[in-house]
Protein backbone atom coordinates (compact mmCIF):
# COMPACT_ATOMS: atom_id res chain seq x y z
CA UNK A 1 0.00 0.00 0.00
CA UNK A 2 1.66 3.49 -1.35
CA UNK A 3 1.85 5.64 2.17
CA UNK A 4 -0.68 8.84 2.52
CA UNK A 5 2.38 11.62 1.55
CA UNK A 6 3.99 9.76 -1.72
CA UNK A 7 1.52 7.79 -3.96
CA UNK A 8 3.43 5.70 -5.82
CA UNK A 9 4.01 2.15 -7.19
CA UNK A 10 5.23 -0.09 -4.70
CA UNK A 11 7.20 -3.52 -4.53
CA UNK A 12 4.93 -6.08 -3.57
CA UNK A 13 4.02 -8.71 -0.65
CA UNK A 14 7.26 -11.17 -0.59
CA UNK A 15 9.89 -8.90 -1.18
CA UNK A 16 12.58 -9.56 1.46
CA UNK A 17 16.56 -9.00 2.17
CA UNK A 18 18.68 -11.25 0.72
CA UNK A 19 22.18 -11.84 1.22
CA UNK A 20 24.90 -8.46 2.82
CA UNK A 21 28.33 -8.12 1.31
CA UNK A 22 31.13 -7.22 3.83
CA UNK A 23 33.99 -6.78 3.01
CA UNK A 24 36.27 -7.99 5.41
CA UNK A 25 40.34 -7.33 6.60
CA UNK A 26 40.87 -11.00 8.28
CA UNK A 27 38.29 -13.37 6.83
CA UNK A 28 39.25 -16.28 9.18
CA UNK A 29 38.36 -14.20 11.83
CA UNK A 30 35.06 -12.54 10.80
CA UNK A 31 33.73 -16.14 9.45
CA UNK A 32 34.92 -17.55 13.00
CA UNK A 33 32.45 -15.19 14.44
CA UNK A 34 29.15 -15.82 11.97
CA UNK A 35 29.90 -19.88 12.56
CA UNK A 36 30.56 -19.88 16.60
CA UNK A 37 28.61 -16.86 17.38
CA UNK A 38 25.85 -17.06 15.63
CA UNK A 39 25.68 -20.59 14.34
CA UNK A 40 26.28 -19.90 10.87
CA UNK A 41 27.28 -22.51 8.20
CA UNK A 42 29.25 -22.32 4.90
CA UNK A 43 27.39 -22.36 2.23
CA UNK A 44 29.38 -21.96 -0.56
CA UNK A 45 33.94 -20.79 -0.55
CA UNK A 46 35.46 -19.50 -3.01
CA UNK A 47 39.42 -17.83 -2.62
CA UNK A 48 39.34 -15.19 -0.93
CA UNK A 49 35.43 -15.26 -0.05
CA UNK A 50 32.82 -17.43 1.66
CA UNK A 51 29.38 -17.56 2.24
CA UNK A 52 27.69 -18.55 5.45
CA UNK A 53 23.87 -19.12 6.39
CA UNK A 54 21.09 -21.70 7.75
CA UNK A 55 19.69 -24.41 5.95
CA UNK A 56 20.77 -23.66 2.27
CA UNK A 57 19.80 -20.20 1.71
CA UNK A 58 23.14 -18.10 2.07
CA UNK A 59 23.19 -15.01 4.36
CA UNK A 60 26.07 -13.28 4.55
CA UNK A 61 29.15 -13.19 2.37
CA UNK A 62 32.43 -12.28 3.46
CA UNK A 63 35.03 -10.92 0.71
CA UNK A 64 38.63 -10.65 1.89
CA UNK A 65 40.56 -7.74 0.51
CA UNK A 66 40.02 -4.25 2.56
CA UNK A 67 42.75 -2.23 2.56
CA UNK A 68 41.47 1.08 3.79
CA UNK A 69 40.56 2.14 7.13
CA UNK A 70 37.60 1.69 8.25
CA UNK A 71 35.55 5.43 8.22
CA UNK A 72 33.84 5.93 11.65
CA UNK A 73 30.76 7.79 11.41
CA UNK A 74 30.31 7.40 7.48
CA UNK A 75 27.19 6.31 5.98
CA UNK A 76 27.34 2.44 5.25
CA UNK A 77 26.02 -0.52 7.41
CA UNK A 78 24.25 0.26 11.11
CA UNK A 79 23.36 -3.29 11.59
CA UNK A 80 22.55 -6.46 9.78
CA UNK A 81 19.70 -8.27 11.46
CA UNK A 82 19.76 -12.11 11.56
CA UNK A 83 15.57 -12.81 12.10
CA UNK A 84 15.41 -16.57 14.27
CA UNK A 85 11.89 -18.36 13.47
CA UNK A 86 10.90 -18.16 16.92
CA UNK A 87 11.13 -17.11 20.73
CA UNK A 88 12.49 -20.16 21.96
CA UNK A 89 15.35 -20.17 19.55
CA UNK A 90 16.00 -16.53 20.11
CA UNK A 91 16.29 -17.79 24.02
CA UNK A 92 18.70 -20.71 23.19
CA UNK A 93 21.39 -18.47 21.48
CA UNK A 94 20.95 -15.82 23.81
CA UNK A 95 22.10 -18.72 26.42
CA UNK A 96 24.82 -19.38 24.06
CA UNK A 97 26.49 -16.07 23.26
CA UNK A 98 26.50 -15.21 27.37
CA UNK A 99 28.19 -18.54 28.04
CA UNK A 100 30.58 -17.53 24.79
CA UNK A 101 31.04 -14.17 26.44
CA UNK A 102 29.91 -12.41 23.61
CA UNK A 103 30.39 -8.72 23.36
CA UNK A 104 26.52 -8.11 23.67
CA UNK A 105 26.35 -4.19 23.12
CA UNK A 106 22.15 -4.17 23.95
CA UNK A 107 18.71 -5.43 23.76
CA UNK A 108 15.10 -4.24 23.34
CA UNK A 109 11.55 -4.75 22.96
CA UNK A 110 10.49 -3.11 19.80
CA UNK A 111 6.96 -4.05 20.70
CA UNK A 112 6.49 -5.95 17.21
CA UNK A 113 10.36 -7.76 18.21
CA UNK A 114 12.59 -8.58 20.65
CA UNK A 115 16.37 -7.71 19.72
CA UNK A 116 19.43 -8.35 20.78
CA UNK A 117 22.22 -6.14 19.57
CA UNK A 118 26.41 -7.00 19.39
CA UNK A 119 29.51 -6.13 16.93
CA UNK A 120 30.88 -8.76 14.70
CA UNK A 121 34.60 -9.37 15.00
CA UNK A 122 35.14 -6.70 13.28
CA UNK A 123 33.01 -3.98 14.40
CA UNK A 124 29.99 -4.33 12.00
CA UNK A 125 26.86 -4.08 13.73
CA UNK A 126 24.79 -7.38 13.98
CA UNK A 127 20.98 -7.60 15.55
CA UNK A 128 19.72 -10.80 16.56
CA UNK A 129 15.83 -11.06 16.47
CA UNK A 130 12.62 -12.84 16.62
CA UNK A 131 9.46 -11.22 15.33
CA UNK A 132 6.02 -11.14 17.83
CA UNK A 133 3.20 -12.90 15.81
CA UNK A 134 1.15 -10.29 13.35
CA UNK A 135 -1.70 -10.18 15.50
CA UNK A 136 -0.02 -8.79 17.96
CA UNK A 137 1.83 -5.93 16.15
CA UNK A 138 -0.02 -2.54 16.33
CA UNK A 139 -1.05 -0.95 12.96
CA UNK A 140 -2.60 2.49 12.23
CA UNK A 141 -3.00 3.31 7.94
CA UNK A 142 -0.39 1.19 6.97
CA UNK A 143 2.18 2.64 10.07
CA UNK A 144 3.37 -0.07 12.13
CA UNK A 145 4.08 0.73 16.13
CA UNK A 146 7.27 0.52 17.34
CA UNK A 147 8.89 1.32 20.57
CA UNK A 148 12.22 1.18 22.10
CA UNK A 149 11.67 -0.82 25.72
CA UNK A 150 13.79 -2.84 28.11
CA UNK A 151 14.10 -6.30 26.94
CA UNK A 152 12.57 -9.31 29.54
CA UNK A 153 15.92 -11.76 28.84
CA UNK A 154 14.83 -13.86 31.40
CA UNK A 155 12.03 -14.97 30.22
CA UNK A 156 13.58 -14.66 26.45
CA UNK A 157 16.24 -17.33 27.53
CA UNK A 158 13.20 -19.50 30.28
CA UNK A 159 11.73 -20.04 26.66
CA UNK A 160 14.36 -22.07 25.31
CA UNK A 161 13.50 -25.83 24.84
CA UNK A 162 16.83 -27.06 24.06
CA UNK A 163 20.44 -26.10 23.87
CA UNK A 164 21.60 -23.70 20.73
CA UNK A 165 22.70 -26.16 18.06
CA UNK A 166 23.39 -23.58 15.24
CA UNK A 167 21.39 -21.67 13.76
CA UNK A 168 17.71 -22.67 12.27
CA UNK A 169 17.07 -23.41 9.05
CA UNK A 170 14.17 -20.92 8.72
CA UNK A 171 16.85 -18.52 9.82
CA UNK A 172 17.01 -14.99 7.33
CA UNK A 173 18.19 -11.55 7.01
CA UNK A 174 15.10 -10.37 8.32
CA UNK A 175 16.22 -6.59 7.82
CA UNK A 176 18.84 -4.15 6.85
CA UNK A 177 19.62 -1.10 8.79
CA UNK A 178 21.81 1.60 6.77
CA UNK A 179 22.96 4.69 8.62
CA UNK A 180 22.50 7.49 5.97
CA UNK A 181 23.92 11.35 5.34
CA UNK A 182 20.91 12.31 4.78
CA UNK A 183 17.61 10.90 5.81
CA UNK A 184 15.16 12.24 3.57
CA UNK A 185 17.24 12.08 0.18
CA UNK A 186 17.66 8.47 1.65
CA UNK A 187 13.64 8.12 1.88
CA UNK A 188 13.03 9.43 -1.33
CA UNK A 189 15.60 7.10 -3.04
CA UNK A 190 14.26 3.77 -1.55
CA UNK A 191 10.65 5.00 -1.19
CA UNK A 192 9.76 6.71 -4.10
CA UNK A 193 12.08 5.86 -6.63
CA UNK A 194 12.35 1.76 -5.53
CA UNK A 195 8.94 1.60 -3.96
CA UNK A 196 9.50 0.12 -0.86
CA UNK A 197 6.66 1.63 1.55
CA UNK A 198 7.59 3.63 4.70
CA UNK A 199 5.97 1.84 8.10
CA UNK A 200 7.60 4.07 10.76
CA UNK A 201 8.82 7.27 10.68
CA UNK A 202 8.20 8.31 14.17
CA UNK A 203 11.43 7.94 15.18
CA UNK A 204 13.83 11.40 15.38
CA UNK A 205 16.53 10.91 12.55
CA UNK A 206 15.54 7.71 11.94
CA UNK A 207 12.57 6.02 9.00
CA UNK A 208 12.04 2.15 8.37
CA UNK A 209 10.44 0.95 5.56
CA UNK A 210 9.04 -2.25 4.49
CA UNK A 211 6.79 -4.40 2.05
CA UNK A 212 3.72 -6.44 2.25
CA UNK A 213 2.92 -4.68 6.04
CA UNK A 214 6.17 -6.13 7.71
CA UNK A 215 7.24 -4.04 10.42
CA UNK A 216 10.45 -3.15 8.29
CA UNK A 217 12.93 -4.45 5.81
CA UNK A 218 15.03 -1.38 6.06
CA UNK A 219 15.89 0.70 8.25
CA UNK A 220 17.75 4.12 7.89
CA UNK A 221 18.97 6.60 10.08
CA UNK A 222 21.11 9.52 10.10
CA UNK A 223 22.32 9.43 14.14
CA UNK A 224 25.73 10.65 14.20
CA UNK A 225 26.82 10.72 10.65
CA UNK A 226 29.23 13.37 9.95
CA UNK A 227 28.56 15.43 6.81
CA UNK A 228 32.11 14.89 5.85
CA UNK A 229 32.54 11.52 6.51
CA UNK A 230 32.47 9.62 2.95
CA UNK A 231 32.55 6.23 2.33
CA UNK A 232 35.95 4.82 0.45
CA UNK A 233 36.57 1.89 -1.74
CA UNK A 234 38.67 -0.98 -0.33
CA UNK A 235 37.78 0.20 3.03
CA UNK A 236 36.04 -2.44 5.64
CA UNK A 237 32.22 -2.94 5.97
CA UNK A 238 29.12 -3.07 3.43
CA UNK A 239 29.76 -3.51 0.36
CA UNK A 240 26.29 -4.69 -1.20
CA UNK A 241 22.97 -6.11 0.21
CA UNK A 242 19.98 -7.50 -1.96
CA UNK A 243 16.65 -7.43 -2.16
CA UNK A 244 14.22 -10.54 -3.40
CA UNK A 245 11.64 -9.92 -5.13
CA UNK A 246 9.10 -12.01 -5.87
CA UNK A 247 9.16 -12.44 -9.70
CA UNK A 248 11.64 -10.86 -12.99
CA UNK A 249 8.58 -9.00 -13.65
CA UNK A 250 8.84 -6.84 -10.48
CA UNK A 251 12.40 -6.72 -10.88
CA UNK A 252 12.21 -5.26 -14.36
CA UNK A 253 9.11 -2.75 -13.16
CA UNK A 254 11.32 -1.52 -10.04
CA UNK A 255 14.08 -1.22 -12.47
CA UNK A 256 11.68 1.18 -14.73
CA UNK A 257 10.81 3.23 -11.24
CA UNK A 258 14.30 3.46 -10.74
CA UNK A 259 15.39 4.65 -14.14
CA UNK A 260 12.18 7.33 -14.26
CA UNK A 261 13.82 9.32 -11.19
CA UNK A 262 17.44 9.26 -12.64
CA UNK A 263 18.90 6.61 -11.21
CA UNK A 264 21.64 4.94 -12.80
CA UNK A 265 20.50 0.92 -13.19
CA UNK A 266 22.60 -1.70 -14.51
CA UNK A 267 20.45 -4.90 -15.68
CA UNK A 268 20.60 -8.41 -16.72
CA UNK A 269 18.08 -10.70 -16.89
CA UNK A 270 17.90 -11.64 -13.73
CA UNK A 271 19.24 -8.44 -11.32
CA UNK A 272 19.85 -4.61 -11.13
CA UNK A 273 22.25 -3.14 -9.54
CA UNK A 274 21.99 0.58 -8.61
CA UNK A 275 24.06 2.70 -6.05
CA UNK A 276 21.84 4.69 -3.31
CA UNK A 277 22.77 8.70 -2.79
CA UNK A 278 25.56 7.47 -0.57
CA UNK A 279 27.50 5.13 -3.12
CA UNK A 280 25.82 2.10 -1.28
CA UNK A 281 25.04 -0.67 -3.59
CA UNK A 282 21.80 -2.13 -3.96
CA UNK A 283 21.61 -5.65 -6.25
CA UNK A 284 17.70 -6.59 -7.04
CA UNK A 285 16.66 -9.65 -7.83
CA UNK A 286 14.08 -12.54 -8.41
CA UNK A 287 13.89 -14.98 -5.43
CA UNK A 288 15.09 -18.13 -6.83
CA UNK A 289 16.88 -16.89 -9.52
CA UNK A 290 20.12 -17.39 -7.71
CA UNK A 291 22.52 -14.55 -7.03
CA UNK A 292 25.96 -13.61 -7.81
CA UNK A 293 28.85 -16.38 -6.79
CA UNK A 294 30.97 -15.18 -3.95
CA UNK A 295 33.97 -13.63 -5.13
CA UNK A 296 36.12 -10.97 -4.30
CA UNK A 297 35.47 -6.89 -3.57
CA UNK A 298 37.12 -4.71 -1.53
Amino acid sequence: MATAEHDHAVLPGGTRPGVVTLAVVDLQAVQAFYQQVLGLAVTRREEGAVELGAGTEPLVRLTAGAREPRVDRAPGLYHVAVRLPERAALGAWLSHALALGAPLQGAADHGVSEAVYLPDAEGNGVEVYRDRPREEWQVTGGRVHMVTEPLDARGVVGSSLEPWQGAPAATTVGHVHLQVAELERSRAFYADALGLPVTNAGFPGACFLGAGGYHHHLGLNSWGVLADAHRRLGAPGLVEFELLLPSTADVEAAAARLRLRGADVEEDAQRLRVADPDGIQLCVRAAGQGGAPASPQG
